[in-house]
């Protein structure tokens, strides 16, 4: 059976996975939801990730934040852009997720980046999800 929403899949075994207190949650590779994890490590939402090389598919193992009181680093983490209905924002219309308290993650010309660090190099683009 063929994926339709590899992204939406990435966002569900990450919510699943701290649903369940699991430490590591395992991900089919692709490039975009490499680039995804990175965006997301570096605000400090998950602890780090590692690709897992093997046949016949390689995994990313993703290692999830929690808190002191064993709460999830993430409270919501929400597909914005589906294949269905695609969300695309220009430079100026990137909106603030809980009034800057939470990160967008645009697709753009300059690659997959927050919606902050999007409207610092003053380009637009696909929206794919919210976090906080």
């Amino acid at each position: 059976m063929t994926m339709t929403d590899p992204i939406a899949d990435l966002l569900t075994r990450i919510r699943n996975g701290q649903m369940a207190r699991d430490v590591t949650v395992e991900i089919p590779f692709s490039r975009i939801k490499r680039e995804i994890l990175k965006v997301l490590e570096n605000e400090g939402y998950v602890l780090g990730h590692n690709l897992k090389e093997q046949e016949p598919f390689s995994l990313l193992i993703v290692r999830v934040k929690y808190d002191e009181d064993e709460e999830p680093a993430i409270r919501r983490i929400r597909r914005v852009s589906t294949p269905g209905r695609r969300v695309y924002a220009g430079k100026d219309e990137i909106p603030l997720v809980l009034g800057g308290l939470g990160i967008n993650i645009l697709s753009t010309s300059s690659g997959i980046m927050t919606g902050k660090k999007a409207r610092q190099e003053g380009v637009g683009g696909e929206i794919l999800c919210e976090v906080y």
